[in-house]
């Protein structure tokens, strides 16, 4: 530091008396005096300790419930049964009774092909028919006739042997009549073409007019959807358990839309696949539901949940009050002084908004759920709301 009296000299211009010299000297004494003491009372107050403020928090308790282990997976919807509708018979096509998109119930009328030519048909093997029952019945006549005669040998052995052998093949002859008539009588049936099964019906692929051949184009399909089916596949390391609890009881599925809030739909696990995919590692599964308000529709990606077993008794709390640190997940945990502690746990599967903790927490202990970035290890906090989750037992 430059001395005063140095400095005085420097600053003074020359020529200045004593007694002048001695008034400025004082004044820059005054002045360097405040100086100091401006500069030690910022140290002073820079070295003091400032009161830690409480951070506004928000808290939830971890809780005992019942928690159901499940498995998540992307699903599609698929009828539970799906048939291509297909004339048995050719012909002209003279009605079409239903429109696109209906629902029919099973049996009921869809086409009608022209039916002359087959009642026409059914009508001469009927009279094929009565004609060759007519000469069988004469033919059993002749065969007791000649079984006398041959008796009496008023005839010859090869005549007796003739009349059997035409009393044998005229019954043969009605026999292959009746089948004839039979299959005129079904082709006629055929002209009608029914509903084999309940669902809703989709596109016409032919219109009242058309020429129809048997078993050529599909007329129409019909997807059955009360019930429906969902596909989906889960990585096959879940295998074990899902084929160990399916063999215990009926396991539950439930399925979800992106982005609904709606209600899930319920239904049942009724098929696994007897191979694992040897491109994916994953197993194919399907379930069945009702679906009576037709929520789900054929083709339609769903989120589904599959209900392994319930674990019973476990602690759980808010996801978002799990963090991520250097040594892994951790929550404040509020203690009773209304100071934070870092726990360090080990979260288990998420359900609903809430994850499971293995090991780290026990019932009743409040976490922070909101404000984990104002707080350090010890740091006061003010408890802003307490938030219990929902479920908890007690």
């Amino acid at each position: 530091m430059i001395r005063l009296k140095h400095l005085s000299r420097a600053l003074l211009p020359a020529g200045l008396n004593s007694y002048r010299l001695r008034l400025l000297m004082a004044a820059m004494a005054v002045f360097y005096a405040g100086l100091l003491l401006v500069t030690g009372c910022s140290r002073e107050s820079n070295g003091k300790v400032t009161p830690k403020i409480s951070a506004p928090v928000t808290v939830a308790e971890a809780i005992e419930k019942n928690v159901p282990e499940t498995l998540t997976a992307i699903g599609s919807a698929e009828p539970n049964n799906t048939v291509s509708i297909r004339a048995r018979i050719g012909g002209a096509l003279t009605k079409v009774a239903i429109v696109e998109g209906q629902e029919v119930r099973q049996g009921e009328l869809l086409f009608t092909i022209d039916s002359r030519s087959y009642q026409a048909a059914l009508d001469s093997a009927l009279f094929t028919l009565a004609r060759d029952k007519a000469q069988a019945a004469n033919a059993e006549s002749e065969v007791r006739r000649y079984t006398e005669l041959f008796k009496e040998a008023y005839v010859t052995r090869q005549q007796y042997d003739l009349a059997l052998t035409n009393a044998e093949a005229l019954k043969y002859t009605v026999r292959s009549d009746e089948a004839a008539v039979e299959n005129a009588r079904l082709n006629l049936q055929y002209c009608n073409v029914l509903a084999p099964i309940s669902g809703r019906t989709g596109n016409l692929l032919v219109h009242e007019g058309d020429q129809i051949k048997a078993d050529d184009i599909a007329m129409v399909v019909i997807n059955q959807i009360t019930p429906i089916k969902v596909n989906f596949s889960v990585p096959e390391k879940f295998l074990p358990g899902i084929r160990k609890y399916a063999a215990a009881g009926t396991l539950k599925v439930e399925v979800t839309f992106p982005n609904d809030t709606a209600k899930p739909i319920k239904g049942t696990l009724n098929f696994i696949q007897n191979t694992v995919d040897a491109s994916t590692r994953t197993i194919f599964l399907k379930a069945a539901f009702p679906n009576t308000d037709k929520r789900l529709w054929p083709g339609q990606f769903v989120n589904v949940i599959l209900t392994l077993t319930i674990r019973p008794h476990v602690v759980v709390i808010p996801s978002q009050a799990v963090q991520t640190g250097q040594q892994g997940p951790f929550v404040y945990v509020i203690k009773p002084d209304l100071t934070a502690e870092s726990r360090t746990i080990v979260p288990g599967e998420g359900v609903d908004g809430e994850i499971i903790i293995e090991k780290g927490l026990r019932v009743g202990e409040k976490v922070v759920t909101d404000g984990q970035l104002r707080l350090t290890p010890g740091a006061k906090v003010q408890i802003q709301t307490t938030v219990k989750p929902e479920g908890s037992q007690g």
